[in-house]
């Protein structure tokens, strides 16, 4: 099953990097991959949306429920699609110049074969979805915010078939 877990180091406060994660309705304008997005019901500590996501012709909905804890957390749940499950979890730290944004997500395809083909491909992928959060909050909230540039640090990547 992929895995994936690191820690990034960026220039913002926790509150603007909630903002940004906790804004699901705005990712199709910047995730990879992501074609739309339809919100079931939103309050201030959970949603429930579902997800488009095409590539090379391929194109699959993703149902998840969202428990939103201001600043510090959000959790991803799961609830329908073509996976076997998928967690997610977010964590923002303060931090003198900024925040620690600690990223994890573990998932499985119910289809062997494409659990196979996604492992090749993963860590590419989710690398390039966190890199599209970095570059939205830069241009959201400006390319240095706290003073300091942004970076990995303490990076550890795990996937598997």
């Amino acid at each position: 099953m992929p895995q994936h877990h690191e820690v990034r180091h960026l220039p913002y406060s926790c509150e603007q990097m909630f903002d940004l994660v906790a804004d699901v309705k705005r990712y199709e304008e910047f995730l990879p991959w992501v074609s739309a997005i339809r919100v079931r019901s939103d309050s201030a500590t959970e949603m429930v949306a579902d997800m488009i996501v095409g590539f090379k012709g391929l194109r699959e909905t993703f149902t998840s429920r969202v428990q939103k804890t201001r600043p510090s957390e959000i959790h991803v749940d799961y609830l329908e699609g073509p996976l076997k499950y998928l967690t997610n979890h977010w964590k923002f730290a303060p931090e003198p110049d900024g925040c620690a944004v600690d990223f994890c997500v573990d998932f499985a395809f119910r289809n062997r074969v494409f659990e196979m083909l996604a492992g090749q491909v993963f860590d590419r992928a989710l690398r390039k979805m966190i890199g599209a959060f970095e570059t939205r909050a830069a241009e959201l909230y400006g390319a240095d915010a706290k003073g300091s540039t942004s970076g990995i640090s303490n990076s550890s990547a795990h996937s598997a078939a």
